[in-house]
């Protein structure tokens, strides 16, 4: 019972997070870009030498896919309390991180210097669907049964 809550807590959490990033201002959202673009070229990875003006757009595409990409997996792991790997939970998960990415765009449309954009939607959703996939995989792989091996 107390890891059930505990799942909760931490989705709920990270829901927070992700609205306290999208409430930033523009200018604030942009200066936190540049500061993960220096990060990399602090250990040698140029991303503006390499992407040229698409390193912004690529990090803040990447930090979009990311958040949501963890989203899906905090969410799984709370609703999925019979640990069975049942469909509906997967696709319930799924649903849940589109309704939020939905909600975090229009919350955008109030914060000075951002707007909502249904490309975010989508790339949110992508990160959510990947880690779908990747969780789909796992429990699919783990169902199977172990190879016979002949002696």
């Amino acid at each position: 019972m107390k890891k059930k809550y505990i799942n909760w807590l931490l989705v709920i959490g990270w829901m927070i997070i992700i609205f306290l990033f999208s409430s930033q201002p523009g200018e604030v959202s942009s200066e936190n870009n540049k500061f993960v673009i220096y990060v990399f070229k602090l250990v040698g990875l140029d991303l503006n030498s390499i992407l040229g003006t698409l390193s912004d757009f690529i990090v803040r595409k990447a930090a979009h896919f990311t958040e949501y990409f963890i989203l899906y997996i905090l969410l799984y792991r709370a609703i999925n309390t019979k640990k069975n790997g049942d469909f509906k939970v997967f696709t319930l998960s799924l649903l849940m991180v589109f309704l939020y990415a939905c909600s975090d765009e229009f919350h955008q449309a109030f914060v000075p210097g951002r707007g909502p954009a249904f490309r975010d939607v989508l790339v949110d959703t992508c990160g959510g669907l990947t880690a779908f996939l990747t969780i789909y995989i796992c429990v699919t792989l783990k169902k199977r049964p172990a190879p016979k091996i002949k002696s």
